[in-house]
């Protein structure tokens, strides 16, 4: 029997914490994963107006948006056991704190050198509050329904956002591109405060992983330099070259220190539940294509048809906002018929947009071009929230901050090797055109492969 995922929080749910606290909880979680959701999505429109104002080509444009999503993958496997260690609680604000902090820097960078490092920055702050939020749920709402509820407001938080982001990137990029990073203080200063009021969360004392942290972020950092420098330098370069032999290195002494490590960072054995692994895949893929499409749809519009920002935020709307409407009839489809056959269609919905792109004749009215983005949006939306609820309800509570850090680590790999990817393939076909169909063409073949693999999870969590 499916367990019931609707979005009402019911006053009589079970929860590990007074109704105040669980709520100021779920508050502070949705304010955490909204902002920086917001920053992944809000860049993106304002990246030819950042050129513009610090210079930067294709692949500077590219360290715009992965600078922030590779440390925030980076360190996500860091802020799970850092948050399991000191609590969620306490993680969380220390993350929320460094955001703020770098987004005042990002709003005030004199050069492109200087914003990509504060994005850094933003990404190390980011890191921490994503999985302390899912934690703090995680401890606030012991009953699985109501945490499924919980947490599909959680996800709607952030759809809210991402639905919200290009618009409003959009618009605030029409005075100034760097009110979009000003924006998340007041954000910030807000989710801190009411902080304060949130519930308690467990601690676990673990030893810091410092080899499996360090050869975590050189695998990832140098695996994305090789794929963005390797679009203009070419992939025959010795630089690219010793940067993929850095990344692989670094990924075989990572996996050694963890099977071998008597503290891993990334507990090997998660990786025996069927559930953990085919959602990690999923949620890899998932976002590796909307970060994807959002990136390059972003520059196709005003590089290629001439739009505005602020009419480019108004071309993702319709893909954004429906996001935000679909996640409670996600958590309804869910219940219904089960997490597995909803994970399943969303990512067939996902595909039909993404071929849909790619059958587009050259010259479509770009409101047209906006309609058929919105099946990549809304597949999202039917596949996050059940995906979360499975790896959550897989792993004790002791290990939620764990199991979240790797969840989203994955997620955000997806993200920023996704950018990546795209914008070397694009970097290297004769025109924008050409690159964008090659692009969504292998995304949507890969998502067709983990739709496949979802069929596994209707046997059970394990």
């Amino acid at each position: 029997m499916s367990r019931p995922l609707t979005t009402v929080l019911d006053p009589g749910d079970r929860i590990t914490a007074p109704p105040g606290r669980a709520r100021a909880s779920l508050i502070v979680a949705m304010l955490g994963f909204a902002v920086v959701t917001l920053d992944t999505q809000v860049v993106n429109v304002a990246l030819p107006d950042i050129s513009r104002d610090v210079g930067g080509s294709l692949s500077g444009l590219q360290w715009v948006v992965t600078a922030y999503t590779l440390m925030f993958s980076a360190l996500l496997l860091f802020a799970g056991t850092f948050a399991d260690r000191i609590g969620a609680r306490r993680a969380y604000g220390i993350g929320m704190m460094i955001f703020v902090v770098a987004s005042a820097a990002c709003g005030l960078a004199p050069g492109l050198g200087f914003l990509v490092a504060a994005r850094v920055l933003q990404g190390i702050g980011a890191a921490l509050v994503t999985p302390t939020s899912l934690a703090l749920i995680r401890a606030a709402y012991a009953d699985s329904a109501a945490r499924a509820r919980a947490i599909a407001l959680w996800a709607m938080g952030g759809s809210i956002a991402a639905a919200a982001g290009p618009v409003l990137g959009g618009a605030l990029t029409q005075l100034d591109w760097r009110w979009i990073f000003l924006l998340n203080l007041p954000v910030g200063v807000v989710a801190v405060l009411v902080l304060r009021r949130a519930a308690d969360s467990p601690r676990t004392v673990v030893p810091f992983d410092g080899i499996g942290q360090v050869t975590a972020v050189l695998a990832l950092g140098a695996l994305t330099f090789a794929v963005i420098e390797g679009g203009e330098l070419g992939y025959g370069n010795p630089r690219i070259l010793a940067a993929f032999a850095l990344a692989v290195l670094a990924a075989a002494v990572f996996l050694i220190a963890q099977m071998r490590g008597r503290h891993p960072m990334v507990p090997l054995d998660l990786f025996r539940s069927r559930t953990v692994s085919v959602t990690l895949a999923v949620g890899f893929v998932n976002m590796a294509a909307f970060y994807g499409v959002v990136f390059l749809q972003s520059l196709y519009f005003q590089q290629q048809r001439g739009a505005t920002p602020l009419l480019t935020g108004l071309l993702f709307l319709p893909m954004t906002g429906l996001v935000a409407g679909f996640n409670p009839l996600a958590a309804r489809a869910a219940n219904r018929f089960g997490a597995a056959a909803t994970i399943i269609g969303g990512q067939l919905v996902m595909t039909a947009g993404l071929i849909g792109l790619v059958l587009l004749p050259a010259g479509t009215p770009v409101w047209l071009v906006a309609a058929v983005m919105v099946p990549v949006g809304v597949g999202g939306s039917f596949t996050v929230p059940p995906t979360t609820a499975l790896i959550l309800d897989s792993v004790p509570a002791e290990r939620a901050g764990t199991a979240s850090g790797v969840f989203n680590t994955f997620r955000q790999m997806g993200g920023s090797l996704g950018v990546a990817a795209y914008g070397a393939v694009v970097a290297g076909q004769a025109t924008f055109r050409s690159g964008l169909h090659i692009s969504l063409t292998a995304t949507a073949i890969l998502i067709v492969l983990t739709a496949a693999a979802s069929l596994a999870l209707r046997d059970g969590h394990r």
